[in-house]
């Protein structure tokens, strides 16, 4: 079996790259060489990547946990290094992740998730407002696609959000594939030395807020509490933004669906589901190590050994999603595996899905002649960063 490395370069702004998608027609896995020169794995098949995403003997922890791709090495070195801050959930194993997700769990509770709702339709018809104002064009990913999710996740967070130009400035550099290591870790202790002041005032004066819940909850320290918001924080509004951007751009160029998005109320469910299985906007990874000897699919994967994933390949698998290159917002796209699978799938997707039912139809319904103000060539694609989308999308009406 001949040594892959992990596909980045995508011939299409929508697309997987044709290396990835090659490779899912040849075999649900490979051998890949990674960026540290471990010889690991590469998933690009449903199947496999749910089974091993669902399985108890694969770790996340980063000191078990090889780099995809050269560029992540330094960086992964420094999180063996314990640079990490304390709270950091998502890189842990049970049971201390079990610990840390059955405390925010009792956060994000539908009752909380449902009464965002009309907050969220709020912010987003003045962000409309404020583009109807200045009249187009205008670059919507700075005034409608982060706008949203960074106010729902400073309120819901308890964050103000006059102080959104710092966390926003410092995560770009942190999901920048071409950051260097040093810069990665001061922009760490720019975050955190601000959240843990954050969270020191909260103590002094609480509020209706997630944060000052979980202070009031009293199972977790100032260190623990500054990680978890500073996961939250990051999360909660690079990738919704990104889908909003990346969505629309998807729209703009598919009229036919931009029109059933606009128009129907009783596909957007399904809407929301496929953009995400369609664009599956997380980049690289995630990577998994095994942590026994493991077969999937008839492949011994054998403990030690890292398996990385590639899920924009996998949520295009036909055998899972008949048709799966073409974009159909009506079609029943559940069950997608772009917030993850397993004890690691992403907390926070019903308000992820919520910002997203509201804000397309919101959009277009505003502004029913909304159109590029570029040519779709012209549009900059975030290549470079571990999650993907637009840079800009500068747009009219």
């Amino acid at each position: 079996m001949s040594e892959v490395t992990y596909p980045m370069v995508r011939q299409r702004p929508f697309d997987p790259p044709d290396e990835a998608t090659e490779l899912r027609q040849q075999a649900a896995m490979h051998r890949m060489t990674y960026g540290d020169g471990h010889r690991g794995w590469l998933v690009t098949r449903y199947s496999a990547a749910r089974a091993i995403l669902a399985h108890p003997h694969f770790s996340n922890r980063p000191d078990l946990v090889h780099p995809a791709l050269p560029a992540q090495v330094e960086r992964v070195k420094m999180q063996r290094e314990g640079k990490m801050p304390a709270g950091v959930f998502l890189r842990m194993d049970p049971p201390d992740h079990t610990r840390y997700r059955k405390l925010l769990t009792g956060q994000f509770t539908v009752r909380r998730m449902k009464a965002l709702e009309s907050r969220i339709e709020e912010i987003a018809n003045a962000c409309l407002d404020d583009m109807a104002a200045a009249g187009g064009p205008v670059d919507l990913v700075q005034t409608f696609a982060l706008p949203i999710p960074s106010l729902v996740i400073c309120e819901l967070l308890g964050v103000p959000y006059a102080d959104r130009a710092q966390f926003q400035e410092n995560s770009k550099l942190l999901i920048n594939l071409e950051t260097k290591a040093e810069e990665s870790i001061a922009a760490i202790g720019r975050v955190m030395t601000y959240l843990y002041g954050l969270i020191r005032r909260k103590r002094e004066e609480p509020a209706d807020d997630l944060l000052s819940g979980l202070i009031e909850g009293g199972e977790l320290d100032d260190e623990e509490l500054t990680g978890v918001s500073f996961l939250l924080l990051l999360a909660g509004h690079e990738t919704t933004a990104n889908m909003l951007g990346l969505g629309t751009y998807a729209l703009l160029t598919n009229p036919a669906q931009l029109a059933a998005m606009r128009d129907d109320p009783s596909v957007v469910d399904n809407g929301v589901e496929e953009l995400l299985r369609y664009l599956t906007i997380i980049h690289v990874g995630p990577v998994r190590t095994a942590l026994e000897d493991v077969e999937i699919e008839g492949n011994l994967i054998k403990a030690g050994e890292s398996v990385a994933f590639h899920l924009p390949a996998a949520n295009r698998d036909p055998s899972r999603f008949p048709d799966g290159d073409q974009l159909d917002v009506t079609r029943p796209a559940g069950g997608h595996l772009t917030f993850g699978h397993g004890i690691h799938q992403c907390l926070g997707q019903q308000l992820a899905r919520a910002e997203m039912r509201i804000a397309y139809p919101a959009l277009l319904r505003r502004f029913p002649g909304l159109r590029l103000a570029v040519t779709p060539e012209e549009v900059p694609m975030r290549s470079d960063m571990g999650i993907y989308g637009v840079h800009r999308l500068p747009v009219t009406w």
